[in-house]
């Protein structure tokens, strides 16, 4: 399969596998499995927008511990709140009060003094009578109706009915009631102004707004009744229009639309904490002192009493009634508290919410469905990119949690986010972990295909860099390496079977282990040569330099095992004493990749140049040479390698299959360990050069017999030498001496054989 067309099924089935994730994640915050974390994010953003002001004031009286402890243990008789509620009404001139207590005739202890529990009814039913704004509270939370939902005076209530909507499944309503009769004959009274105070499963988050009744009647909300109050509305301007309630002015106007969730259901959007300083605590027993002042026959107390109402704190304000002290059983957690606090709370912030009109924004469930995907998509996509697209994937997530914070400080509108950073990470994990495994397969199916080629330290590099080898085959700058054993015929021929194998696999071993220690890939053996390359698989910019360090290091540990197979004695002949080989090197672009029939392939380079590299090896019999290069691999390995390298210029040539002649170089060695002999040979053979190519032919044969004497390779003193190059520019300067070449002769000598 060509490499782009697998990279492209490899993304196919990865993402295959990947997308089912977010459709999980989808799916679970669908049937609510997410709800938690999702609620515990939003109590994080409620922290981070913090308080909001609101356009109206909300006093809280609170039942707490001091009052309690001073006016006596609960409960307590009713005429305390009528006393209280008229203060408010009459002095204080606030809109509206909420009685955040359900007045029930049910669970009334046995022991309580009836005579004054009556009196107290009478007291706050003959209040009520007179319809003050003040709501009282009613409950589904009880069940505790089942002995008096028979009697004929309850029939005669607007009871809320248990009909369909799925909250109203739970038990009769707990209605405010109260027994005004002294006699046997008990009278119930039911206030015109009540309100629901439930919320969801007792939470501080959603509450229903309002229940139908089988009177033909709906109760709403104790918010809701209190805003309308609030804006002087009479008792029927709530209605219900499909998904939300209206609030309705006299004429016909509409004063506020509430949106319902599922047609009855509204979020909390808490403006403040319990503890704020928005809104005004004062003790239920201090409110009570000072209303009963007002009724005292001292003048002092009196106008103690009405001072303390007529405060500007109260005026206009909506006042709730509630539980505070821990005993009383009323306590919630909240989006600013996480230890539990008064839930009287919840219909101050409900309150706000429908009078300032900031409602939260939920977007739809489609919405939402995008979000998670889109997240999910983004974020793997970029983690899947590695280095600094990973950091791209971190950041967007970052941003996208940003993003939600900010939309819900500046305009209430909720994000999810548990679905879309659970969707994101997973998916994200879930295709790291797949890249992983696909790294792993990749990494051993490069070993596989160039386990043989190259050293294990280049395969590590190649997967490391995340780049895949092209395996269709490409055009590359290389250098090719040839080399190949001098007079190789002879030591198959002398040698048995067994002997040569045995000094085959040594010599190519050292020659190879050499290639691939630099870096090297090999290509192939062709009976004792080596072909290889440099800058392929996996690309190198001093891939020549690279070639002639391993050419030169070839050559010493060739020297060091002739010293080894001479100590060896008898087990070897001469002729392997005296082994030479010749290396050569060119560097160009070439073809590299996969080639060969469809079942069996091999990775090897092709092209022009590849051939060049080849007549330098079989060509520096020709100079006396042991490593001769092109002018283009010298000039790359200078560009990298400086002067580490040491080159002999050895003329032009022209080569069989092509016409133009090519510079070609001899390398001596490194710098580091070349004798100043050596270098002095360079120095008059390169002038003898000179001599040869203007023509010279005498004076360039005596500078050519001076540099003989320096060679480094003398025949018959250096193992298996039977000539070096000042000794071929001999015989050459001297051959043309007698037979002088045409005047268009330029210096270049034609090879004619490969």
């Amino acid at each position: 399969m060509a490499p782009l067309k697998r990279a492209r099924s490899l993304a196919f089935l990865r993402w295959l596998f990947l997308l089912p994730i977010p459709v999980i994640w989808s799916v679970i915050d669908h049937f609510g499995g997410l709800t938690f974390l999702e609620n515990k994010s939003l109590d994080l953003r409620f922290q981070y927008r913090g308080e909001v002001s609101a356009p109206l004031k909300v006093v809280y009286v609170d039942v707490d511990s001091l009052s309690l402890s001073e006016i006596g243990g609960w409960p307590w008789s009713r005429d305390y709140f009528a006393t209280v509620c008229a203060a408010l009404i009459n002095v204080a001139q606030v809109k509206a009060i909420g009685l955040d207590f359900v007045f029930s005739e049910t669970g009334m202890s046995e022991s309580i003094d009836r005579e004054k529990f009556i009196r107290g009814n009478v007291a706050l039913s003959r209040f009520l009578f007179r319809e003050p704004p003040v709501v009282l509270a009613a409950s589904y939370s009880g069940a505790r109706y089942s002995d008096i939902l028979n009697r004929q005076a309850l029939r005669e209530l607007p009871l809320i009915a248990v009909e369909t909507r799925p909250w109203n499944k739970i038990a009769p309503p707990e209605l405010p009631a109260f027994d005004t009769s002294y006699t046997a004959e008990r009278t119930l009274y039911n206030p015109p102004f009540v309100g629901l105070i439930d919320t969801l499963d007792g939470g501080t988050r959603w509450v229903p707004m309002w229940a139908p009744t089988s009177y033909q009647r709906n109760y709403y909300h104790m918010a809701v009744e209190l805003a309308r109050l609030y804006w002087g509305l009479p008792i029927g301007a709530i209605r219900v229009a499909g998904d939300r309630l209206e609030l309705v002015r006299a004429d016909d106007g509409i004063q506020t639309r509430i949106p319902l969730s599922d047609g009855q259901h509204l979020e909390i959007n808490w403006f403040t904490s319990w503890h704020s300083r928005e809104d005004l605590h004062l003790p239920f027993s201090d409110a009570y002192k000072f209303a009963s002042a007002r009724a005292d026959e001292d003048p002092e107390l009196r106008k103690l009493g009405h001072d303390y109402f007529a405060r500007d704190e109260f005026k206009d304000a909506i006042v709730l009634i509630g539980p505070v002290d821990p005993m009383l059983q009323d306590l919630a957690r909240t989006p600013f508290h996480e230890e539990p606090v008064p839930k009287v709370g919840v219909h101050g912030n409900l309150l706000k919410t429908i009078v300032s009109g900031k409602y939260i924004q939920r977007l739809p469930a489609w919405t939402n469905i995008l979000i998670v995907f889109g997240l999910a998509i983004l974020a793997t996509a970029l983690s899947l990119g590695g280095g600094t697209r990973a950091v791209l994937a971190v950041l967007s997530v970052a941003l996208y949690v940003a993003l939600a914070f900010k939309m819900f400080a500046f305009s209430h509108t909720v994000l999810p986010l548990s679905g879309p950073l659970g969707a994101a990470l997973t998916t994200s994990f879930a295709g790291l972990v797949w890249q992983v495994v696909e790294a792993r397969k990749a990494k051993g199916r490069i070993k596989g295909m160039f386990g043989a080629y190259v050293s294990p330290q280049l395969v590590d590099r190649m997967v490391e860099s995340g780049e895949d080898p092209q395996l269709g085959g490409h055009d590359a700058e290389i250098t090719a390496y040839f080399s190949d054993i001098q007079g190789f015929s002879t030591f198959s021929e002398k040698l048995g079977s067994g002997p040569l194998v045995q000094l085959m696999n040594e010599y190519l071993t050292a020659c190879t282990d050499i290639v691939q220690d630099e870096g090297g890939t090999l290509d192939k053996y062709i009976g004792d040569a080596v072909v290889a390359m440099f800058g392929a698989p996996i690309a190198m910019s001093d891939h020549a330099y690279r070639a002639c360090v391993a050419s030169q290091r070839v050559q010493k540990k060739i020297g060091e095992l002739r010293a080894k197979w001479k100590s060896e004695g008898e087990h070897w002949p001469e002729m392997v004493w005296e082994m030479q080989s010749r290396i050569g090197l060119n560097t160009g672009v070439c073809m590299i990749g996969n080639m060969g029939s469809r079942t069996r392939f091999n990775y090897t380079m092709m092209g022009d140049d590849v051939n060049l590299a080849a007549r330098m090896e079989s060509g520096a019999k020709t100079w006396g040479a042991y490593t001769m290069v092109t002018q283009a691999t010298k000039t790359a390995c200078e560009r990298h390698g400086g002067d580490r390298i040491v080159f002999r210029s050895l003329g032009r040539v022209v080569v069989m299959g092509r016409s133009q002649p090519v510079p070609i170089f001899e390398i001596l060695g490194l710098k580091e360990s070349l004798p100043d002999r050596a270098r002095e040979c360079i120095a008059i053979f390169e002038e003898g050069l000179a001599k040869y190519g203007a023509r010279e032919w005498e004076a360039a044969r005596a500078l050519f017999q001076q540099s003989s004497l320096l060679e480094p390779n003398q025949p018959g003193r250096t193992p298996g030498v039977k000539t070096n190059p000042s000794l071929v520019y001999i015989g050459m300067a001297e051959a043309c001496r007698k037979t002088p070449p045409p005047e268009s002769w330029d210096g270049a000598y034609v090879m004619t054989e490969k």
